[in-house]
């Protein structure tokens, strides 16, 4: 932690910059330039952040709350008093999310032949063939369980959508509760119905009705004999954070599966959903019998969990959605696929191995512009079956399934070589799928380690080490993503291969950290958390300072997902004052106040949200006309500089450096997904008044001229 002081008034409450950041994705839903399915899936995303929101951080302050913790935050909030703020800034935010699916999603949709109905909408045909699916494909896997007092309340998993049925016992006069659970996990939450069965059949290219009604439209084939008096939907959210305690790596893998098992039913209850017009009397069973308190409860007027939005993307409507993007090969590695060789694309003696173009230069790779598949998964590929490839070391943090990767580093160990693969178990809701990747790869003769005692390794390294003319040498990848076929198309990341011996060098004595008892506290190239990070970044920013103070200018250009840490904050408000210039990029939370006079006014601050997820590091200090740039994998926030295990490495080849120098141009000249940060801390969504610059928009398009030229 940096030994700089920070006024609360100078630090913006995490949460409320989080909730900040979660705005702009829904602004993009509202942006009526973004096309209508692409404004759906903005929806989902903030209802999915959101969930998530409610899982961690939510439930985290409600456990201190509980326990009598009353800890000030950075910007002197108790946890009650962020519990209170979170509530008053996000209730107006939901109210805009459903106000723009009633009045504008659904209504534009339909009139592109995408009918979103409601069940009453229904024509009598449509009717018959939903009661019909009704019978068939859902009734038989519904349990409709009674509350009263032979039946105590019935246990409502996480974020699990439920009908509330009000019932009459026509012989006993009785008014009775029943919950049935939407099985919207096992199928999709809009039915899809057959399109001829509408009225409008020319112009309907896709209808459905939403699972719920469906269901509640049919309860009285689960109450037969009974009276339905009324039916109401709500959604529950449970506390899901595991708490891990340091413990070896077996005993924490069966402490994972079973804090899983834990995190499928959920934790205590921190927000309780209700459809707008559930009666009072209802309200509150519910809530007695969840130990939901008041300032737990959310009406909403309108559907539940629009996280299942997503599944509109669905509809084959290409022109609602963006244009399709695939990426390119990296023109560097074209000669080295061997795909290309195999299909005789190129001939044998055009083709060259990833090693031999990596030995000759650095290759710096931007996804999703350059192909995930056709150069990091190319190159462990081509180590797992090169025969002078000794060893494979790589850490994986998040990966796909069916993983490529995980394929050729199982066929690597089958063919003799030594795979050595850091397995995080502990990253957040990807712990199920990690479990069973590590399990596999053990059993496949890949040596599986968890990483460091209490530290959670966050960094994307692979080394692969190959035997050249009687020595070895390292071949390295450090970037900003995970090593996941899925994320490589939707996020965008940087990454670097290189044969320099001292990045190699650096590699093989961090992976020695990771697996063993090394206690190395200094790297040649790499700047590495919890060890060297934060003490690097902190001589880099002073040296700007010190550029400043002596007239020699002082400049620092930095893009990260989130600015969070206090000591890193009073570092750059002391760097303002002295006269540096700062341009910062960061998509989600920021903590520091830009522009305000005698503490930050050479500090801008722009977030950019777009198709891609931003999601790579990058940062650039002009070092008096001698500029340095790192890539890596850690924000500015604690737990990456503190708490994790991180990797930035330097780009120094000169031309990559310039390369990265025009990269964070087009994104500060980006104004179109870019919101510039007000002095009093919120955002303000750039409007173009002439030429319209979409960074990811341009960089898609130099991408596709940069191969039209070369070909």
């Amino acid at each position: 932690m940096s030994d700089n002081a920070l006024s609360t008034d100078l630090y913006i409450n995490r949460e409320l910059s989080w909730i900040a950041f979660n705005e702009r994705v829904l602004i993009q839903a509202l942006d009526q330039r973004t096309p209508l399915l692409e404004q759906a899936k903005f929806s989902a995303i903030f209802s999915n952040n959101l969930d998530e929101f409610f899982m961690v951080r939510v439930a985290s302050l409600k456990a201190q709350v509980e326990a009598g913790i009353d800890k000030r935050s950075e910007d002197g909030r108790t946890p009650l008093e962020q519990l209170q703020a979170i509530r008053e800034h996000l209730a107006p935010l939901l109210e805009r999310q459903q106000e723009h699916y009633r009045s504008q999603l659904r209504s534009k949709l339909h009139k592109h032949g995408a009918h979103l109905l409601d069940y009453e909408q229904l024509n009598e045909r449509q009717r018959l063939w939903v009661d019909n699916y009704f019978q068939t494909a859902i009734f038989p896997v519904l349990t409709p369980l009674a509350v009263d007092p032979a039946h105590p309340f019935p246990f409502v998993s996480n974020l699990s959508l439920n009908v509330a049925a009000l019932i009459d016992d026509p012989d006993t006069g009785q008014r009775l509760l029943a919950r049935v659970k939407v099985p919207q996990t096992i199928l999709p939450r809009f039915v899809a119905i057959p399109t001829d069965l509408a009225a409008e059949q020319s112009e309907a290219v896709h209808t459905a009705v939403p699972l719920e009604q469906v269901v509640a439209f049919n309860l009285g084939l689960l109450f037969p004999g009974m009276s339905i008096e009324g039916h109401y939907f709500f959604r529950v959210t449970r506390d899901a954070d595991l708490e891990l305690r340091d413990l070896e790596a077996d005993d924490l893998m069966i402490a994972i599966e079973q804090g899983l098992r834990k995190r499928r039913m959920g934790g205590e209850v921190v927000r309780l959903e209700i459809a707008e017009g559930m009666p009072q009397d209802v309200v509150e069973m519910l809530m007695d019998g969840m130990s939901v308190e008041e300032e737990d409860l959310y009406r909403v007027d309108g559907p539940l969990g629009l996280d299942d939005l997503f599944g509109l993307m669905g509809i084959p409507l290409a022109n609602l959605k963006n244009e399709s993007h695939s990426g390119q090969t990296p023109s560097v590695l074209r000669r080295a696929q061997r795909n290309m060789l195999e299909d005789g694309s190129i001939k044998e003696e055009e083709f060259e191995s990833i090693f031999s173009v990596v030995r000759r230069r650095d290759v710096l790779l931007h996804h999703p512009y350059d192909l995930f598949s056709t150069s990091v998964e190319e190159f462990i590929n081509q180590a797992a079956d090169d025969p002078l490839v000794m060893g494979i070391k790589m850490t994986l943090y998040r990966t796909s399934k069916d993983s490529p990767i995980i394929a050729a580093l199982i066929r690597a160990a089958e063919n003799g070589k030594q795979v050595m693969a850091l397995v995080e178990l502990k990253a957040r809701f990807d712990e199920d799928n990690n479990i069973q990747w590590a399990k596999h790869l053990e059993s496949s003769g890949v040596h599986v380690v968890y990483g460091v005692l209490g530290l959670k390794t966050h960094t994307k390294i692979v080394l692969v080490v190959r035997k050249e003319k009687e020595r070895l040498r390292s071949y390295v990848h450090i970037g900003t993503g995970n090593y996941n076929s899925k994320t490589s198309r939707l996020y965008t990341d940087l990454g670097l291969l290189s044969a320099r011996p001292e990045l190699g060098q650096d590699l093989v004595e961090l992976f020695n950290y990771l697996t063993g008892f090394s206690k190395q506290q200094e790297f040649r190239k790499l700047l590495v958390a919890p060890v060297s990070l934060r003490k690097g970044m902190e001589h880099l920013i002073r040296r700007e300072i010190e550029h400043a103070q002596h007239d020699r200018g002082g400049h620092i250009r930095a893009k990260m997902n989130s600015l969070v840490d206090p000591g890193i904050i009073a570092l750059l408000y002391e760097a303002s004052q002295a006269g540096v210039k700062i341009e910062l990029i960061v998509r989600g939370m920021c903590c520091l106040y830009p522009g305000r006079e005698g503490v930050s006014d050479n500090i801008s601050v722009v977030s950019i949200i777009g198709r891609f997820l931003e999601h790579s590091r990058l940062f650039w200090f002009a070092n008096h006309n001698e500029p340095e740039v790192y890539i890596g994998s850690a924000d500015w926030m604690p737990r990456n500089l503190d708490r994790r295990v991180e990797a930035v490495t330097p780009v120094e080849e000169p031309a990559l450096r310039e390369q990265l120098e025009r990269l964070m141009q087009i994104y500060l000249d980006d104004n179109r997904g870019s919101f510039d940060m007000q002095t009093d801390g919120s955002f303000s969504q750039r409007h173009p008044e002439g030429e319209e610059r979409n960074s990811q928009l341009s960089l898609i398009e130099t991408w596709r001229k940069g191969l039209i030229a070369k070909n």
